[in-house]
């Protein structure tokens, strides 16, 4: 009896050991993770050559930018405030039009469907809004983008439901995805895109500020469990 027990905790050790390896490898194979930084809410600071921030709000220490991505005009992801903490004469920002009359500096344009390269960055302008809610209409053109970095791709959803874009993104490396419910995806619906963009690894965003908490969060890690391998960042800012 001794002996069958002895048998069976050594082979679970082996088990575990192995799944440590194997998610230790994956994890390597995908360094852009450990260069994506969250600041709470939709906001990152993704450092690889360039700084590269989205939609910043309640930025506490100043920084010097390259690129800024603004997904739409709500004040949470539009904020020419902290926007200011992070911009120089050398950052561009880009945002949609009706982001454009609350921004100054170099501030380019972007329609969904439609790309840019910015300093050596390509940058596609993805489409982001509500399909059983009215906080983010489809008409108005928002955007989540992605962004391609020594070929792999983040790709930022911003406020937005799970759409039938998101089927037709290929290649997703890493999927920035919103899980609070109220004005985005719930962390169900999130699930969902998650398992039709198959990233590497989906990031949960959008929770612990204004909606949503990090059992938002801890719930989409689980329904992806054994399927899409999900980072939870800890809020660094």
């Amino acid at each position: 009896m001794k002996k069958t027990l002895m048998i069976c905790l050594l082979t679970l050790l082996v088990v575990y050991a192995s799944s440590m390896i194997i998610a230790k490898n994956q994890m390597e194979s995908i360094p852009m993770v450990d260069a994506i930084h969250w600041l709470g809410h939709d906001t990152f600071k993704i450092v690889k050559d360039i700084v590269i921030y989205t939609d910043p709000f309640k930025i506490k220490n100043k920084d010097n930018a390259d690129i800024i991505l603004i997904t739409h005009e709500h004040f949470d992801h539009c904020s020419p405030g902290d926007i200011k903490k992070l911009q120089t004469n050398d950052t561009i920002i880009i945002a949609p039009k009706d982001c454009i009359a609350k921004l100054s500096g170099n501030v380019k344009a972007i329609n969904p469907g439609k790309s840019i390269v910015v300093k050596g960055i390509t940058i596609e302008a993805i489409p982001a809004y509500n399909t059983n809610k009215q906080f983010h209409p489809r008409s108005n053109q928002w955007v989540g983008y992605i962004i391609t970095i020594d070929s792999m791709r983040i790709y930022m959803a911003g406020d937005t439901d799970y759409i039938p874009e998101m089927k037709s993104l290929k290649n997703i490396t890493i999927a920035l995805l919103p899980v609070s419910g109220v004005y985005v995806m719930t962390a169900d619906e999130a699930a969902q895109a998650a398992l039709a963009i198959k990233p590497e690894v989906a990031i949960p965003m959008h929770y612990g500020s204004i909606v949503g908490t990090i059992a938002d969060a801890k719930k989409f890690e689980s329904l992806l469990k054994g399927k899409v391998q999900v980072v939870i960042k800890k809020q660094e800012n």
